[in-house]
């Protein structure tokens, strides 16, 4: 029977702090018991050593036979086993009382209570008393692409401490940061990516138990690269592109490579330089020598032609001399480090 609680829903517990006591009067009769056999048997134990003490006295004095001595040091044997056997009944029992007083393994946060005082538990319930979850520090399971994973091993055997940030769902506000502790051993082959866990101190509990978070982590630094916005890359059959702004604000197709990319910007490893010019709106509805208006961001749009063109969303792309007129934008490219 569960005598008593000693914790609230939600409460936060410290290692070894008491949390419940169940009903100890069965088990300190146990002990009593195993006590008191060994007691008993340990009497008789040190009675059969002095027997022994004077057999082996007269043996000496060739007034006894030699089997009456080996006799009595048969049973000093057996009762020293009986005894060992009666103090291991002791511990037994000792064990099973201290289990009447459940005590929290792990600091942390407690759940909501399953039982109350008074209800019977047993040691096959799958429920439990209450369920504890450490919250301080917090470990973060996140997965990468397996084509990153060369690059953070190689990080983590040279001893490199990875910075890990945990982001809520709408990536606007950090909740806490801390380092990467462990990889798992194998790929998911479904998705292609392989399980990391982060261990962050979380001094002000933002992050909770089974919580969505965003996780960013810093895998390398790259120095001197050109640097575009994400939305400017497109996609066709023959790979990577973007529209590159001329002089004459004309537009290019422009096919590049790219490298890593972090929030709203990915990195270009080729086919762009510092400085130029690339449409980062309105790409569907450009082709190659089209003739664009940059706009620069949060500026006032020009006016409309007279003959009223059409007008969309991003810059302007300038009419035909048919009365039609489209709308596209541009971003530039800029270094990073």
């Amino acid at each position: 029977m569960l005598q008593s609680i000693t914790f609230t829903d939600g409460q936060a517990v410290k290692a070894g702090q008491v949390l419940a006591e169940i009903d100890p009067a069965p088990f300190q009769v146990a002990l009593e018991q195993a006590e008191g056999q060994l007691a008993r048997d340990r009497a008789q134990l040190e009675n059969a050593k002095v027997d022994l003490a004077r057999y082996q006295a007269l043996l000496k004095q060739d007034s006894i036979a030699e089997q009456q001595v080996d006799q009595q040091a048969a049973l000093v044997k057996q009762l020293d086993g009986t005894v060992k056997v009666d103090q291991a009944a002791v511990d037994t029992a000792k064990l099973q009382l201290s289990y009447t007083r459940i005590t929290a393994p792990i600091g942390g946060r407690l759940g909501l209570r399953q039982v109350d005082a008074g209800n019977m538990v047993h040691s096959t319930d799958a429920n439990g008393l209450v369920v504890i979850t450490q919250v301080q520090p917090i470990g973060v399971i996140y997965t990468i692409p397996q084509d990153v994973l060369p690059a953070v091993l190689s990080r983590m055997r040279n001893g490199d401490k990875l910075p890990v940030e945990a982001w809520d769902r709408d990536q606007k506000e950090m909740l806490d940061r801390g380092t990467l502790v462990s990889t798992d051993n194998q790929i998911d082959v479904t998705t292609g990516t392989v399980k990391l866990k982060a261990e962050m101190p979380n001094p002000q509990l933002k992050l909770f138990p089974n919580q969505f978070v965003n996780v960013r982590m810093v895998v390398d630094t790259l120095h001197n690269v050109v640097v575009v916005p994400t939305a400017a890359i497109q996609r066709n059959t023959q790979g990577t592109f973007v529209w590159v702004v001329r002089d004459d604000s004309t537009v290019t197709q422009r096919p590049v490579t790219t490298g890593p990319a972090e929030g709203q910007s990915t990195a270009i490893q080729s086919g762009l330089k510092s400085g130029e010019r690339v449409v980062t709106d309105g790409v569907d509805r450009i082709r190659e020598g089209a003739k664009v208006e940059v706009i620069v961001p949060g500026a006032k749009p020009p006016a409309a032609p007279a003959a009223g063109p059409r007008q969309a969303k991003g810059g302007w792309h300038k009419g035909n001399g048919k009365g039609r007129g489209r709308k596209e934008s541009a971003g530039g490219t800029q270094g990073a480090q």
